[in-house]
């Protein structure tokens, strides 16, 4: 006498696998930029270009370079001009600074287009470091070197452009490690 093996029956439903780990449908969004996006990473880039490019005019126009307005304690006005990038790195290369603030920009703007609504906070973020770098790019084109005004005496003079690309940074960076965040139970 020879027993049959019993056959156990897969329980499979319409719309599951038999494993239970392969998934049975996916959902995907789109991450790329929509037109709310990009409307409100050009108005924030916009402000940030005009909100420069009008503090370095009023400074160039009021003050000679080199003349300083104490304002409140460490902090001052100081007319400066800079041809290099932060802290005053490659001075003597403005067509390579030109060069490589340009491939950033684009990069940036690719970026954007691929990843645009990945985050609310995104379009705020890189619309401040696009428009940052993109007028101080206006002033190395135009005129060489950048107007540099705001000084802290222990820290090398910079503009709102700079500003701007920092916080925007920040902004980012904090999303980041905000987003890698475990979600903490509600107990």
């Amino acid at each position: 006498m020879t027993e049959s093996p019993t056959r156990v029956s897969a329980d499979v439903r319409v719309g599951s696998s038999t494993d239970g780990l392969t998934p049975f449908s996916t959902a995907s969004r789109s991450l790329a930029a929509g037109p709310t996006e990009w409307l409100a990473l050009g108005a924030v880039a916009v402000a940030a270009i005009i909100a420069d490019q009008l503090t370095k005019h009023i400074v160039s126009s009021e003050l000679a370079l080199d003349d300083e307005v104490k304002l409140l304690g460490p902090l001052s006005i100081h007319h400066v001009q800079n041809s290099g990038i932060a802290f005053g790195f490659f001075a003597s290369a403005t067509s390579i600074v030109i060069v490589l603030t340009a491939a950033a920009v684009g990069w940036m703007l690719l970026f954007f287009a691929r990843s645009g609504s990945r985050h609310p906070v995104l379009p705020v973020a890189l619309g401040l470091v696009i428009g940052g770098s993109i007028s101080n790019l206006v002033d190395r084109v135009r005129l060489g070197r950048v107007t540099d005004f705001l000084d802290l005496e222990s820290w090398p003079a910079f503009n709102l452009a700079d500003t701007f690309i920092v916080v925007g940074v920040a902004i980012l960076l904090l999303a980041l490690f905000a987003a890698d965040r475990p979600a903490r139970s509600r107990t």
